[in-house]
C-alpha cells in the first residue's frame, strides 16, 4: 500500500473520531449546564441562608464550610452538602440525645399507652407522663423535618455531582478531539509531502 494512501486513511479516521469526541463534549457540556442550572434554581427558590458568622455557635464554627459560607444564600450543590451534613446534621444529633426519628417511635408508643392507662385510672402521674409524651412528640417532629430537609439537600448535591462529572468528561473530550484534529492535519500535510509512488515500508524478515 502506498504511504500517502495510508496517511490519508489514518487522517480521515482521526478527523472522524475528533468529530465524535467534539459532539460528546458538547452533549456533556449541555447536560452539565442543565444539572447546574436546575440545582441552582431549585435551591435558590428555597431561600435558605447560612447563619451569619457572628451568630454561629462554637459547635457550628467547628465546621470549616459553615464558616466559609456564613451569611451566604444556599444555591450550589457543595453548599447543600455542607448545610445538610454540617449544619442540619449537627442540630439533629443534638436532638433527643442522638436518637433517630425511628428510634423514638418505641418510647413514644409506650408513653401513649401509659398516658391512656393513667387517664383511665386517674393516676396522679398523668401530668408528668403527658409532659414526657409532648416532649418526645416535639422531638420526633423536629427530627422528621430536619432529616427530610437534609435528604432533599443531599439529593440536590448528588444531582449537582452529575453536572461536575459531565464538565470533567467534556473537558477530556475537547482535549482529545483537539489532539486528534491536530494529528490528522499533520497526517494530511505529511501525506501530500510524500512522493506519490512511495510505498509503506514493511519490516524486513531475517532469514533463520
Amino acid at each position: 500500500m502506498k504511504r500517502r494512501t495510508l496517511d490519508i486513511m489514518f487522517s480521515i479516521g482521526g478527523l472522524f473520531l475528533s468529530g465524535l469526541l467534539l459532539v460528546l463534549g458538547l452533549v456533556m457540556t449541555s447536560n452539565a449546564n442543565f444539572a447546574n442550572d436546575y440545582v441552582k434554581d431549585q435551591l435558590a427558590a428555597q431561600k435558605i441562608f447560612f447563619t451569619p458568622l457572628e451568630a454561629l455557635s462554637d459547635a457550628e464554627k467547628e465546621a470549616d464550610c459553615v464558616v466559609e459560607y456564613a451569611g451566604e444564600q444556599l444555591v450550589t450543590g457543595k453548599q447543600a452538602e455542607c448545610y445538610a451534613n454540617e449544619y442540619i446534621g449537627l442540630h439533629v444529633s443534638e436532638t433527643a440525645e442522638g436518637l433517630t426519628y425511628a428510634e423514638l417511635g418505641t418510647p413514644q408508643r409506650e408513653l401513649r399507652t401509659q398516658v391512656t392507662e393513667a387517664t383511665e385510672s386517674n393516676d396522679p402521674a398523668l401530668e408528668d407522663l403527658q409532659a414526657q409524651l409532648d416532649e418526645i412528640n416535639g422531638q420526633r417532629e423536629t427530627l422528621f423535618k430536619g432529616e427530610t430537609l437534609r435528604g432533599v439537600l443531599l439529593t440536590s448535591y448528588g444531582f449537582s455531582e452529575f453536572g461536575t462529572k459531565g464538565e470533567q468528561v467534556a473537558t477530556v473530550a475537547y482535549i482529545a478531539a483537539f489532539l486528534l484534529f491536530v494529528l490528522s492535519i499533520a497526517g494530511f500535510i505529511h501525506a501530500f509531502r510524500t512522493p506519490k509512488e512511495a510505498a509503506f515500508a514493511e519490516p524486513e524478515h531475517t532469514a533463520a
